[in-house]
């Protein structure tokens, strides 16, 4: 029995609500102790000295871009992977706006064939619409008897008789539906949030109420028909007071913000770094601080990274012109524990709970846990490492992040992830 003892590791399980430093016994993908000090282990036990490092569960992510299939020079699986299990991530959940797109049985079954054995647990959501403009259904019984996490566009379904029609038909099916609230209509050419900042740096104002309008009339048609729905990409202070006064009806909705409101506002985007060009775009201070409370009361209920991979060629132009989007996956963990955590703004479990335990009880989907005779699926991070951020040092095959060739804080040293009844260890660092 392979065995491995981490010693005085700092343990958080958002499970349990716990923050404590112990020692832990790890054998073939599970765990077989948690205890104050571990005395009696097998004597071919790797023992690590781990003070000072983070151990817990592993990260879900809600919704991420691939470029494979169709844009490989952006992303292909195996770096994607590969990024996801660096930054700490142990189940990735695809969007299907690759090409072709997850529309049918067939590319789905196909794709997950191929990722299988894959490092990380990887699940798909499958399109909502056909085409472009997505104004036909998909064959919503048929995709819903293979193994996709939930239905999804991953952009804006305006056409509001077809979304009524679309809930109304996946309500008996009891799969997860996320959409995203933005009227295309009144955000416009907008490229940043409307507001003194937009005017000041001369670029077109997107509107929040491009946002809320388009969620008021989700939240509409959800009261009316009653099947659940995750609201995805929430950007601004508004929405939560939406969702909230939604909750409290007891409307059976959840909510996500991705990893960069959380983080930045339109301050930022004075530097004009087209890496900042987001969709929706970064919201005002006062979005900013409403997010953080809505995540940290559960108004929010998790993070998404919404990992975005871009070559050079296309993010190196005006930001104006720049395609939205951003890469995440490798940099989310530390930017938000520096930022949030070491400023004692949030405790360690509630950033952890936004970013694992959350994400997967939006999904309909079993929580890990670190807990004896449970198996392993967790993460080792060493708060303190520092790293620049480099095309080299990145396992992801794109680098348009505005954090690029900066320094910091923070990284995934180690991860656990028992599949299949055969344990996969990732190590780094």
């Amino acid at each position: 029995m392979k065995s491995e003892l981490l010693q005085q590791v700092r343990v958080i399980d958002p499970v349990s609500n716990t923050d404590q430093v112990a020692d832990v016994l790890v054998a073939d993908g599970v765990i077989q102790a948690l205890q104050e000090k571990i005395s009696d282990y097998p004597t071919d036990t790797q023992v690590r000295d781990c003070r000072g490092l983070v151990l817990g569960p592993g990260l879900v992510d809600l919704y991420s871009h691939s470029g494979e299939p169709g844009f490989e020079e952006r992303e292909t699986w195996r770096s994607l992977l590969a990024s996801a299990a660096a930054g700490g991530f142990t189940r990735l959940h695809i969007l299907p706006d690759t090409m072709p797109a997850v529309d049918n049985l067939s590319v789905l079954t196909r794709l997950q064939q191929e990722l299988e054995e894959a490092a990380v647990k990887v699940n798909f959501w499958a399109a909502l619409t056909l085409g472009i403009k997505g104004q036909q259904m998909i064959e919503l019984a048929l995709a819903s008897e293979s193994h996709i996490v939930g239905f999804t566009d991953g952009r804006a379904i305006e056409n509001l008789a077809l979304l009524r029609r679309l809930l109304e038909y996946l309500k008996p099916i009891n799969k997860s539906v996320a959409l995203w609230a933005c009227d295309s209509q009144l955000a416009g050419n907008g490229v940043m949030r409307e507001g003194t900042q937009s005017i000041r740096f001369g670029l077109p104002g997107n509107p929040a109420i491009a946002e809320t309008a388009a969620l008021a009339a989700i939240l509409e048609i959800v009261a009316a028909i009653g099947t659940p729905v995750h609201i995805m990409r929430v950007s601004t202070a508004r929405s939560v007071q939406l969702i909230q006064t939604a909750k409290a009806q007891g409307l059976p909705i959840t909510a996500s913000t991705t990893w960069m409101h959380l983080l930045l506002d339109t301050q930022a985007v004075k530097s004009f770094n087209p890496h900042l060009r987001l969709e929706p775009p970064l919201g005002n201070t006062v979005d900013l601080q409403a997010l953080r409370q809505g995540v940290r009361s559960g108004i929010i209920d998790a993070i998404a990274i919404d990992h975005t991979p871009y070559t050079y060629e296309e993010k190196t132009v005006a930001f104006a012109e720049a395609p939205p989007g951003a890469i995440g996956l490798e940099l989310a963990l530390p930017l938000l524990w520096q930022n949030l955590v070491e400023t004692d703004e949030w405790s360690a479990v509630e950033l952890w709970r936004s970013l694992s335990t959350h994400p997967t009880q939006c999904l309909q989907q079993s929580p890990s846990t670190i807990s004896p005779h449970k198996s392993a699926e967790m993460i080792l991070f060493d708060p303190q490492q520092m790293w620049t951020v480099e095309s080299q040092t990145l396992k992801s095959l794109s680098a348009n992040t505005p954090w690029l060739r900066q320094t910091l804080v923070g990284r995934v040293v180690q991860t656990w992830l028992s599949k299949s009844g055969e344990v996969v260890l990732n190590k780094s660092g």
